[in-house]
């Protein structure tokens, strides 16, 4: 018997993890820093640096601010960097442009299909982000998952931030199951550590986000391309729950 054999649910990171991070999310980066800025793009180039962004490739370094910061975390990176705004403005900005980008988020495969094929399976799923509850409501609703969520968690839904546990205990709390029998999904460390101090059954790491091989290999019992790869993982019928 393996570890994923005693999974009953599963919790997923959006950004990096259900959708495509350098397609979905280095063109609202850029964004960012010209919000951030007020046009400035000196300013804006300075801002995404201190982000953890080259400005030039686009590229996000791992576990940086960009890569695994929460709205609030960003805002005062950036504030802190020089932004002309406070904290609370500059994240009213970020919440509203990260809602709305949610239109133009590129999925890493056929979300609707892959989340009716876990949810057949019996496994309770759900979501966990940085990124703001009503962005990841929209991006469950746009590419057709929605129904198929039994808990859904942004930074601002009351149970902490990463890598605290409380997003995996809220999920437990939703779903009715101890936290070894959940699974947590994410491309970055912030996503695994969260797992981890929860106890989590199974962490794993994905490759479609902002971390390698090398970064996430030692918080994580997985390591996979893609989340495609959990189809074969997680391949027969969730392990039973407790009784109610």
């Amino acid at each position: 018997m393996t570890k994923a054999d005693a999974i009953s649910g599963i919790l997923f990171d959006k950004d990096g993890t259900l959708l495509d991070y350098a397609k979905s999310w280095v063109p609202v980066n850029y964004e960012l820093g010209r919000i951030a800025a007020k046009g400035d793009e000196d300013l804006a180039r300075k801002l995404l640096v201190a982000g953890g962004m080259d400005p030039d490739t686009g590229y996000v370094t791992p576990d940086s601010l960009l890569a695994a910061g929460n709205t609030v975390e960003i805002a005062e990176g950036f504030v802190a960097a020089g932004a002309p705004f406070t904290v609370e403005t500059l994240t009213t900005h970020f919440d509203g442009l990260f809602a709305n980008s949610a239109q133009l988020a590129v999925a890493v495969t056929d979300l609707a299909a892959f989340f009716a094929t876990m949810h057949a399976r019996g496994y309770r799923l759900g979501v966990a982000s940085s990124d703001n509850e009503a962005s990841i409501r929209a991006t469950a609703k746009r590419f057709g998952f929605d129904g198929y969520l039994h808990y859904v968690a942004g930074y601002d839904s009351g149970y902490g931030v990463k890598p605290e546990p409380g997003m995996v205990l809220g999920f437990c709390a939703a779903t009715g199951l101890e936290p070894h029998q959940v699974a947590v999904v994410g491309d970055n460390n912030h996503d695994l550590h969260m797992g981890r101090s929860a106890g989590a059954g199974v962490t794993v790491a994905v490759l479609t986000g902002t971390g390698s091989r090398q970064s996430l290999s030692e918080a994580s019992d997985y390591c996979l391309n893609d989340i495609t790869e959990l189809v074969p993982l997680f391949s027969g019928a969730a392990a039973a729950r407790p009784v109610a």
